[in-house]
């Protein structure tokens, strides 16, 4: 892949849009920043997440912390029109020549065989490093060019519990690993809330702000518009990006957004396939595999029995929204407990998959057990419930808590449900 270099780009053109997006960048950073930027000695990444979650300010952030205004680094998005009728590989090749030691590439999934393009940089130009961002959408492993030896890749999840108050209400919280919170649950939960007491606030309320409207960074830029935002994000990646990488027929969205309906409004959800089907008007082989592409683009989260192999993931146990946000965009009226238990399910997930290279399929990290909502890496049971829920469905189990709502301290084996929001 080459050619003759272009005479017709412009890098200054793009070089005045990185330059006022770097002026408007928030102070505050994601919780794989620092992660990220140490990677940098290598020379192909990827950062894959939702629409919304953060992935263009991320990369930026990185440039104005490495290369200040130099133009060294350079940041372009594929919904440029320039790269409509014109080769990134030739782009790319053209900013190296010119001088540039990074190039940062976003919404790559919206670029025809861009697995092929980002391959043949990597080869042929060794000197330049290539940060790319893309829906999580993406299977990599299906990809033409081969970029699983080549690429280290990421994925960037929401907003936790512990970031939405750092940020919007200027707390300095330190993340959790969950053996250090199972150890010493009423040590961490009672030194949060000291801290938050001294700004004369409270944990709870706090708590539920964040399940309605805390989980995209984009809720900074205002409240009064954030479920208007977020509804506009799902419709985008329902109409836009599943037709576009998941060959979805245009014709089938409106049933999708009634699946998620369905979904949003229910109790914790046991699939009946054949309910679903005949409700959605969706053949049940059709169900499946959208439920697969709908995990993908992280709009659902699809949990197995324990057990089970990651290869019949498509066909799952249980259904959630993706997060608790998504459920108050779609419904006024979600019900609690399902709230309760997406809100454990997805700051669980993003805390241990930031890194595809993690040692946990998706069914051992986690999985529904006999007895309990969730086992955790095969070892750790919980049951999620209300302040008042009772140990009935646990008793006996070796390594099992109560993650109950509606309390500030837990103690013994009785956990705020709060508290997993400091996972990361």
């Amino acid at each position: 892949m080459g050619g003759n270099i272009s005479e017709n780009i412009d890098l200054n053109a793009f070089f005045s849009i990185q330059q006022e997006r770097l002026f408007r960048l928030p102070s505050y950073r994601r919780y794989i920043y620092s992660t990220i930027d140490a990677a940098l000695p290598q020379r192909l990444i990827g950062i894959l997440g939702s629409r919304g979650v953060g992935k263009t300010t991320l990369m930026l952030q990185i440039i104005k912390q490495r290369f200040g205004v130099s133009d060294k680094a350079l940041y372009i998005s594929i919904d440029h029109p320039y790269f409509e009728a014109n080769p990134l590989y030739e782009f790319a090749e053209y900013f190296y020549k010119y001088g540039g030691e990074l190039l940062c590439i976003d919404e790559v999934h919206k670029y025809h065989d861009w697995s092929s393009h980002i391959k043949a940089i990597y080869d042929d130009i060794p000197n330049l490093k290539i940060i790319f961002s893309g829906s999580s959408i993406l299977q990599m492993s299906k990809q033409k060019g081969d970029l699983s030896r080549r690429a280290i890749i990421y994925q960037l999840g929401g907003l936790s519990f512990r970031e939405y108050l750092n940020i919007a209400h200027g707390f300095a919280f330190k993340a959790y690993s969950l053996e250090e919170i199972l150890k010493d649950h009423i040590s961490v939960a009672s030194k949060i809330i000291g801290d938050i007491d001294i700004k004369e606030t409270k944990i709870l309320p706090l708590f539920k702000e964040y399940l309605d409207i805390g989980y995209y960074p984009f809720v900074f830029e205002g409240k009064e518009f954030y479920k208007q935002k977020l509804t506009e994000i799902l419709n985008h990646t329902l109409e836009t990006d599943l037709p576009f990488t998941a060959a979805i027929a245009i014709r089938q969205i409106s049933k999708l957004k009634k699946l998620l309906y369905l979904l949003a409004k229910s109790v914790p959800f046991i699939p009946d396939i054949t309910e679903l089907a005949r409700s959605t008007d969706i053949s049940r082989p059709t169900i499946y595999d959208y439920l697969e592409k709908l995990k993908d683009a992280k709009v659902l989260l699809l949990l197995q029995k324990v057990g089970r192999g990651y290869e019949n993931l498509s066909k799952p146990d249980k259904l959630y929204l993706e997060n608790t946000n998504l459920m108050g965009a779609l419904s006024l009226t979600p019900d609690k407990g399902t709230v309760r238990e997406t809100f454990f399910a997805n700051q669980i997930i993003n805390a241990h998959t930031a890194h595809d290279d993690n040692r946990f399929s998706a069914n051992e990290l986690i999985a529904i057990p006999k007895n309990g909502d969730f086992l955790i890496k095969g070892r750790w049971t919980f049951e999620v419930g209300g302040k008042n829920k009772k140990e009935k469905q646990i008793s006996g189990i070796p390594d099992s808590y109560i993650l109950a709502d509606e309390i500030t301290i837990g103690f013994g084996k009785r956990i705020p449900l709060w508290l997993m929001g400091f996972l990361y």
